[in-house]
């Protein structure tokens, strides 16, 4: 599993929440408290908005306890809204392409959790993509492949649904090919203006999600909260999207797949 961070608020530089807290996203890196793993030392990825409309990236395979240009780049890069990710492999290459989070547009998307039995749907499930979108990928990542399904079914229109729709699609494979090893599924993607951020899975172990500052300028989704103010942090119940649009405004509701 992994651990991952999205802010979208008032423009803030990237290592006040990946490298300052006392339990930031590079101390999470090794010592995870609510992760199957307690180290997640298979790569690490950021992903930002700045002047352009597209956001940049900066990914890498190194641990991220152990990447001087991540210290450098995090203390340099201020966002009104970016994503930092760390990566616990669930069985894919420990490569580049394979790190999140993944960018398509103005799309950022990434992801921690399993998709069952992957290896044994993983051609099925590439074969449902357009060939737009799959000339276009990259990795070999479950996770990359859910966000260019969401993408090939709409999520500039509706991406709540297009996400739904798309694992439903997972869903449906994984039954077909008899996989009892559940779908666990949480995430979060940006169209530089929004954020959707997702927890649900087919059991009842959906990895954790959290955020703080909902009726404020500045709002933060965790895998774990960054601090010991438990207080602060909501979590978000299993079975839920919590949406955060241009203006601020924090939704939570009901997603089934």
């Amino acid at each position: 599993m992994c651990r991952w961070l999205a802010y979208w608020g008032p423009p803030l530089f990237l290592e006040d929440l990946v490298a300052k807290p006392d339990h930031s996203l590079i101390h999470q890196s090794l010592h995870a408290a609510e992760a199957k793993t307690e180290t997640n030392g298979d790569g690490f990825g950021l992903g930002w908005y700045g002047e352009r409309p597209e956001p940049g990236l900066y990914r890498e395979i190194l641990p991220a306890w152990n990447d001087e240009n991540l210290k450098h780049l995090s203390a340099q890069i201020r966002s009104r809204l970016f994503f930092a990710h760390v990566r616990a492999s669930t069985g894919t290459a420990t490569t580049r392409a394979n790190c999140h989070p993944f960018a398509y547009g103005r799309w950022l998307f990434m992801h921690n959790g399993q998709i069952g039995g992957y290896g044994l749907i993983r051609r099925k499930l590439e074969q449902m993509l357009p060939d737009e979108y799959y000339t276009c990928r990259q990795g070999t990542t479950d996770s990359e492949l859910v966000f260019l399904l969401a993408l090939s079914l709409g999520l500039d229109a509706d991406p709540v649904g297009a996400m739904g729709e798309s694992l439903g699609i997972v869903r449906r494979a994984m039954a077909e090919a008899g996989i009892t090893d559940p779908l666990r599924f949480t995430a979060v993607l940006s169209d530089g203006n929004r954020i959707f951020a997702f927890r649900c899975a087919s059991d009842a172990l959906a990895p954790t999600l959290y955020y703080t500052g909902a009726g404020s300028a500045a709002m933060t989704l965790v895998s774990e909260p960054l601090d010991t103010d438990r207080p602060r942090w909501t979590a978000v119940p299993q079975g839920h999207v919590v949406s955060v649009c241009g203006s601020g405004r924090l939704t939570t509701t009901e997603f089934i797949v």
